[in-house]
């Protein structure tokens, strides 16, 4: 009889956990992935979708492909983890595993800022995107305000992306001229996580396109019928066009399980993924690993991509005895977009210390090929 494992959540973390191990396990054991969507989509697209330069359809596959490599594919919501019994319940059906994989990633709480959902746009939802470049074809000119609900959000570099490729985006329709940019931080920097060079690297990426930045302020209630933003500091801000990240916090689920810690995430080992469960692993953005420096490693795709590696493998190893027991490092890197067919990257290791050591490469054309290949390999691979 062969074993199984369930993985939660098939996003970037969670498909390359699902595949890996499908790959190293013997055709015996059963690999099961659950989605509460029938379709993946490749989140770093949605930047270029807001500017009109994806649409939905470029970037988003149907996990059929996934079942036909041998992975059982199970769409519904996980309603309960049990997980010290490593049993799940699936919109009302248990099932149960010999180790579980929580790839179930983060959630977003607009509604967490008051008015926030009801005046602004989502940058981080595929319906938020396609939102946005709606508003920015039909914008003539005004005030756009870009901001950050809280300090600590997943993809640190996409608002200012977003900023940037919006800046682009209007100089290319002869709008620039009419239109105050804005941006304000909740945190006290760009990517705080990848140091101060980094971050005023950003900045000054920012600034230099007339864009003002207002750090360390964290928004209290927005007014959508006065289009105005109070912020907790007692400022005020007016708006024509409000493009925001709201705040996160992991799945229900994952706290009704006790899973998570007094900042509501999992905490993981920092080398392996495993929880305080035996065979419960806990994968990219839901997981939280501390830092020397004070923070959490960043959330972000290619850090789920390289636990889900390591997780599946250690899983393997431990089953079959094959292949070598594998460590997360910590080794990171994230495209920064600047519009006009030129990106940057920072990249380096997380889990230096005494503060992890990052560097910034470009902005240029060879930086922003890099990511559009990385797009398309993405999607050949996996579907």
């Amino acid at each position: 009889m062969g074993r199984s494992v369930i993985v939660l959540g098939a996003g970037l973390g969670g498909l390359v956990a699902a595949e890996t191990l499908r790959k190293l396990l013997p055709d015996s054991d059963r690999v099961v992935a659950v989605d509460r969507s029938d379709r993946h989509f490749f989140p770093p697209s949605l930047l270029w979708l807001m500017v009109g330069d994806r649409k939905p359809e470029d970037f988003t596959r149907s996990f059929e492909r996934l079942e036909n490599r041998g992975v059982e594919l199970r769409h519904g919501n996980v309603t309960r983890i049990d997980p010290a019994r490593r049993e799940v319940v699936i919109d009302g059906q248990s099932f149960a595993a010999d180790a579980l994989v929580i790839a179930l990633g983060a959630d977003y709480a607009p509604e967490a800022i008051p008015g926030l959902a009801a005046a602004g746009l989502n940058i981080y939802t595929l319906e938020g995107a396609g939102a946005i470049h709606d508003a920015l074809d039909r914008f003539a000119g005004g005030r756009i305000v870009i901001l950050t609900a809280a300090p600590m959000y997943k993809c640190p570099a996409a608002p200012y992306e977003a900023a940037l490729l919006v800046d682009a985006f209007l100089r290319k329709r002869g709008l620039r001229d009419k239109t105050t940019i804005e941006f304000f931080a909740a945190e006290t920097r760009p990517m705080f996580v990848a140091g101060p060079d980094l971050g005023a690297a950003v900045r000054g990426m920012v600034e230099t396109q007339g864009i003002a930045y207002h750090p360390e302020h964290q928004v209290k209630e927005v007014d959508p019928a006065a289009r105005r933003i109070t912020f907790a500091n007692g400022t005020t801000a007016g708006y024509d066009l409000l493009l925001y990240v709201p705040p996160h916090r992991a799945p229900a689920v994952a706290r009704d399980a006790g899973l998570t810690n007094e900042a509501g995430w999992i905490p993981v080992d920092r080398h392996t993924m495993q929880t305080k469960f035996e065979s419960v692993f806990a994968i990219g953005d839901i997981n939280s690993i501390p830092l020397k420096m004070g923070r959490p490693l960043p959330k972000a795709g290619i850090f789920a991509h390289g636990q889900a590696e390591v997780v599946a493998n250690n899983i393997a190893h431990a089953w079959t005895g094959r292949g070598t027991p594998q460590k997360f490092v910590g080794e990171g890197m994230c495209f920064i977009e600047t519009g006009n067919a030129r990106a940057g990257i920072g990249k380096g290791n997380f889990y230096a210390e005494p503060m992890p050591k990052v560097q910034m490469h470009g902005p240029n054309l060879f930086w922003h090929m890099s990511k559009i290949l990385y797009e398309k390999y993405w999607l050949y691979r996996h579907f």
